[in-house]
């Protein structure tokens, strides 16, 4: 019987990227207030979509998981979430390659960096918005 000495357990941490500029263009273009309502709103959707995502993916939906994390990239790069829109996009690029094992691995990654760009927004609202 072998005996295992030792366990290694790997984190997985994420970078996102936000894109100051972008959110800076919204409060010029909208006033701060009205930029802090969309920012706000659009914090919401792309949390009900990377939930989304997760759902679909568990219901073997992988049509409908491709056009969720087509519009993950879409919403998310209108606000400056450059890393999470580029994980979405990776996401349906993989469903249209039809790699399975890379679409549930690429997934993971997407809610790790969206839960972790969600909480970058928030915390970029204190100091600019």
């Amino acid at each position: 019987m072998n005996v295992v000495n030792k366990i290694v357990t790997l984190e997985q941490t994420e970078s996102v990227c936000l894109d100051p500029d972008r959110l800076n263009g919204l409060c010029r273009q909208l006033g701060d207030r009205n930029a802090l309502n969309v920012l706000c709103r659009t914090v919401e959707e792309l949390a009900v979509r990377l939930s989304n995502c997760e759902r679909l993916w568990r219901q073997g939906d992988r049509s409908g998981l491709r056009k969720c994390a087509k519009s993950l990239v879409a919403i998310s790069d209108q606000v400056g979430m450059t890393a999470l829109a580029r994980v979405a996009g990776n996401v349906a690029q993989t469903v249209d390659a039809g790699d399975t094992v890379a679409t549930g691995a690429t997934l993971s990654r997407l809610l790790r960096v969206g839960e972790r760009s969600l909480t970058a927004i928030w915390d970029q609202q204190d100091l600019s918005i």
